[in-house]
């Protein structure tokens, strides 16, 4: 029986461990003037991140897409995000031999009419906490849009241009959303 206890105690806490990760979050981008511009969707898949793109408002054109280092997005500069996120110390640049910063993401293109919907694969990142690639670190990180394309190559940044949209990643923001789903799911399973 004792030996049952502490089976059952253990499956209690791993399980609480599990949960304790997120698998999913949604990002709202602002830009530099804080009108919302949509969301990217973070979804944690087995070989990285998945992300989907709904935006509007963009300039048309092809534009860099970043993750930072810190979780702030005060414009109109976002400067206070810091730098690309880069725990390994690469080199930027997903073209670049020596690259690439785990934050260094495809371009995206918005239409003519500023619309941006895309499905991206970031391979090198995870929202499960503790870990070094984790965005949920203690400071969290932020999703950034550039006003130009990111050329793969050039230090530090890709010579991207002006940051031109930002979202928070942080972990009070993924708590948020974990609180707000757990109602509307009792609110479908009343119905």
């Amino acid at each position: 029986m004792r030996t049952y206890i502490i089976v059952l105690l253990a499956i209690s806490i791993l399980s609480g461990c599990v949960e304790d990760d997120m698998t999913k979050m949604s990002v709202e981008l602002f830009n530099q003037d804080g009108d919302s511009l949509g969301t990217i969707e973070l979804i944690e898949e087995a070989d990285g991140l998945g992300l989907t793109i709904l935006l509007e408002g963009l300039p048309p054109g092809e534009h860099g897409l970043h993750i930072h280092e810190k979780g702030v997005c005060k414009g109109p500069d976002f400067i206070r995000a810091g730098d690309h996120f880069n725990p390994d110390e690469n080199k930027h640049g997903l073209l670049h031999p020596e690259g690439a910063h785990a934050g260094d993401l495809p371009n995206i293109i918005a239409d003519e009419d500023g619309i941006v919907d895309a499905k991206l694969k970031a391979p090198k990142l995870t929202l499960k906490k503790g870990v070094k690639n984790s965005l949920l670190k203690q400071d969290g990180t932020a999703i950034i849009i550039t006003e130009n394309k990111d050329d793969g190559m050039t230090q530090p940044a890709g010579d991207s241009g002006e940051r031109i949209a930002c979202g928070e990643i942080t972990e009070d923001e993924a708590k948020r959303q974990d609180k707000k789903e757990v109602p509307s799911e009792e609110k479908n399973a009343s119905s």
